[in-house]
């Protein structure tokens, strides 16, 4: 319904409670009340839009005003989509009100002490049992090379799929082999429920620790926190059952969608971030909090709100943050 008042963040799914992600090809989209539609010729779907991560958005598809403005309150990221969702431009809006984990990010990224040790903390997850604390960066990427070939060849010897090499052209999704397809495709799946999770924390996608100059290098970092447990087996699994003429992209992100359910991808992801950024337990009420301080060079966050022109402190001027995200003053 145009002109319904959007949600409050306390009516908003927490990001580690919601989907993960829903696509859709040749379709309408549009809103209902606090739902989004899906019109398709075979009818209409109702999807509540505080309960979706991310919403890829395939080939054929339109999308109204008002859908987006509905999405864009509740903090769901809205990705458009390429051929076979190799190729993709994503926008959203963070449901957190809090910039905490956005500065704790920064500071460490912009230290190269710091970053290198978030960078060893990511490997050291990924490859439990070996000791990342002195290495460098390029030994421990070296170290990944290694351990992500032992992957791809212990995934091919138990489903019988052959493997070679990764190879795929991102203008040309077809011309790759059956299993690089399907890898292909169920990276991009996870990199848009993983974009969702980076900015209904308040992060920004673009600072990365591992990977840089990309304004999604973050979300490559977090993804590959779990390809090796999720994309790369359903990928592989989702080959050895390949039957010709099979929708290779549709069958391996149904596969991922699965195992991001079972294995509560969502939660870990939220989970996973916050400890990276700040290693004390983080409540997720502090990142709906509206507040806004007033920075000194003492690195000290002074009450807004306050007209500070005599020296004190008084309540001349006021300052409320709605859930746009804008200041009125």
């Amino acid at each position: 319904m145009q002109g319904a008042i959007p949600p409050s963040s306390s009516e908003l799914f927490r990001s580690s409670d919601r989907l993960s992600f829903v696509y859709v090809e040749h379709a309408t989209i549009s809103r209902a009340d606090s739902a989004v539609t899906f019109v398709k010729e075979e009818g209409v779907v109702h999807c509540p839009a505080a309960s979706l991560s991310a919403l890829l958005l395939g080939p054929g598809t339109r999308i109204t005003h008002q859908a987006m403005a509905l999405l864009g309150e509740c903090g769901t990221t809205v990705v458009w989509v390429g051929e076979q969702g190799v190729r993709y431009y994503a926008s959203g809006k963070s449901v957190a009100r809090s910039s905490r984990l956005l500065i704790a990010q920064a500071k460490l990224v912009s230290n190269t002490r710091s970053r290198l040790a978030v960078a060893r903390m990511m490997y050291q997850w990924r490859f439990p049992g070996e000791d990342t604390s002195e290495l460098t960066m390029q030994q421990l990427r070296g170290r990944e090379g290694a351990r992500v070939r032992t992957v791809y060849r212990q995934w091919s010897e138990r489903t019988g799929v052959p493997w070679e090499r990764r190879e795929y052209d991102p203008n040309n999704f077809g011309d790759g082999s059956p299993i690089n397809q399907a890898l292909s495709a169920a990276h991009a799946a996870l990199y848009g429920i993983v974009h969702a999770a980076i900015v209904s924390l308040g992060c920004a996608p673009g600072l990365g620790f591992v990977h840089t100059g990309n304004s999604w290098s973050f979300v490559y970092d977090v993804a590959d926190l779990y390809k090796a447990e999720i994309t790369i087996p359903a990928a592989f699994e989702v080959v050895s059952g390949y039957t010709e003429g099979m929708d290779i992209g549709s069958v391996t992100r149904r596969a991922v969608r699965d195992r991001i359910r079972s294995e509560k991808v969502m939660e870990r992801v939220v989970r996973d971030i916050q400890r990276l950024l700040v290693p004390e337990e983080l409540p997720e009420e502090m990142l709906e909090l509206d507040v806004v301080g007033l920075w000194n060079e003492q690195g000290e966050a002074q009450r807004g709100g306050m007209n500070y022109g005599d020296g004190g402190g008084t309540d001349d001027c006021y300052c409320f943050v709605g859930l746009s995200g804008e200041s009125s003053r």
